[in-house]
């Protein structure tokens, strides 16, 4: 949508901006939890290990942490026993494939109880943020209430079959429920766990040019957001540049993409307005083409994207709920580590993941703001919720982009006489896993996997802890190809 608007010039009412960002919000917080308790603390935690602990020491050691009602004894014990069964039935289910007992995997049989105990309440606290996407989105995930220049969302406050304040109100009770297990449980184990493996501080950094959008918008032309956004080169907070709207040509005229080492025909690396997605497979070549992934530049250098960037950008822009989070967990990790851990350690494979809990707490205070904000529009009697487009004649393009769960998304367009001429997608994954670019620079998985420690080739526990801080989403790193070249399918578009 925000592609079309921008080639169009649209502006989005009010109601439509907020509707928008607390449906990205929640979606992104469901994201979070999951991606930090159920995809890759798993990698960290031993799940065997916890059937093993003193379930009464665990729960003292919760409630020395955190106030969070639900570290009793009886609820601890009780996801100890459901871990039990599970390994005593010989069939561990989802925690089947885990590398348990691994020399790498460090905590204490009581640490590992109370994240395994955390995993399992996580379930239903991420189930009750997704109801938040599908109250304001239609259904979750593919909402279905977005349309080029604004949402379908009717608001009307003594209907029952639209947007009124019951639903509002339901979804504030939800987004409050929420946050306390994110600030009380997710941002207190993700120091933790830090503390224990502050080595992992030295390993994963990988690219540290740290790319952003700026996003939650609070006006109708994109030019003003709740969260700020930039680029931040080789590190440097001190060198931080915003972007400073939907329309900023920093932005739009500093991307790029290669697809020198990419199944793509050609060797060229382009603007996403001049691209062409032209697959040409061949074999696998180290020293050639190795990946469905293009190279997406930014100033002609790769970048990384995601959480870490986010959340870099956020404190060098002075964000005060970013700051203060990050001071947060780094205080915590420090007394629990017993020495001083500073933002530094952030450019990390460990690093980058807690900054995603940390941007997941933003997002929440960020939700509650937003949810203020379209309360207070409506009660001003302003109801629109959708502008219509109109197409002229002739060329036009443009871009749009979101700061997603895994990083800057971005989408560009040409129209020509009101039909899309060219249309290229720049997402997170294509940004991290990108192969080596037109300079053959390394892409930030690659370069984030150098010098990482590998205790056992056989189970390389260590080589995932880094893959999974990125949280992968490779979707569109898989094809299905003939190498004969005989064709598969073909889909006509009218």
């Amino acid at each position: 949508m925000r592609t079309v608007e921008n080639a169009l010039g649209m502006e989005i009412p009010l109601n439509a901006q907020y509707i928008r960002n607390l449906i990205m919000g929640a979606h992104a917080t469901h994201d979070h939890i999951v991606h930090f308790y159920h995809l890759c603390a798993l990698d960290w935690v031993d799940i065997v290990s916890a059937t093993k602990a003193d379930a009464k020491a665990t729960a003292k050691l919760g409630q020395s942490l955190s106030d969070w009602k639900h570290n009793s004894y009886q609820e601890i014990k009780g996801a100890q026993e459901r871990l039990q069964a599970l390994v005593n039935s010989g069939q561990l289910g989802i925690y089947g494939s885990g590398y348990w007992g691994h020399p790498a995997m460090k905590l204490a049989p009581e640490v590992n109880l109370l994240a395994a105990t955390h995993y399992l309440q996580a379930l239903e606290y991420q189930r009750e943020i997704n109801k938040v996407v599908a109250i304001l989105g239609g259904k979750t995930p593919h909402i279905q209430n977005l349309a080029v220049g604004g949402v379908a969302n009717a608001i009307n406050l003594d209907s029952p079959d639209t947007l009124n304040m019951e639903r509002l109100y339901h979804v504030k009770t939800l987004i409050d429920q929420v946050d306390e297990f994110v600030k009380k449980v997710a941002l207190v184990d993700v120091a933790a766990i830090g503390a224990f493996y502050v080595d992992w501080t030295a390993h994963g950094a990988g690219i540290t040019n740290y790319l952003a959008a700026p996003d939650m918008p609070m006006d109708t032309k994109g030019t003003t957001f709740e969260l700020p956004g930039g680029y931040i080169p080789a590190g440097d907070i001190s060198k931080f540049t915003p972007i400073q709207s939907f329309n900023d040509p920093y932005f739009e005229e500093n991307v790029q993409e290669s697809i020198k080492h990419s199944w793509y025909d050609g060797d060229w690396t382009r603007h996403p307005y001049q691209e062409e997605t032209v697959p040409k497979y061949t074999d696998f070549d180290d020293n050639g083409k190795y990946s469905w992934v293009k190279a997406p530049t930014f100033k002609g250098e790769p970048a990384q994207v995601g959480p870490l960037a986010n959340v870099l950008c956020m404190f060098a822009a002075g964000h005060q709920p970013t700051q203060k989070y990050v001071t947060q967990v780094l205080e915590t990790v420090s007394s629990l580590a017993g020495a001083k851990v500073g933002v530094g350690a952030l450019h990390s494979t460990i690093g980058r993941i807690a900054a995603r809990v940390v941007r997941c707490a933003v997002l929440n205070d960020t939700m509650k703001n937003q949810w203020t904000a379209l309360v207070n529009n409506i009660a001003s009697g302003d109801v629109t919720t959708f502008n219509q487009p109109t197409f002229p004649k002739g060329v036009q393009q443009g871009f749009g982009y979101h700061e997603a769960p895994r990083g800057i998304l971005s989408h560009w367009i040409v129209i020509e006489n009101g039909r899309i001429k060219n249309y290229q997608a720049v997402v997170p994954s294509t940004w991290n896993a990108g192969p080596r670019n037109g300079k053959d620079d390394l892409g930030p998985y690659e370069a984030a996997l150098l010098n990482n420690p590998v205790i056992d080739p056989e189970k390389p526990l260590e080589i995932l802890r880094t893959l999974h801080s990125f949280d992968p989403c490779m979707a569109c790193a898989v094809h299905l190809v003939d190498k004969e070249h005989n064709e598969i399918v073909h889909v006509k578009v009218v």
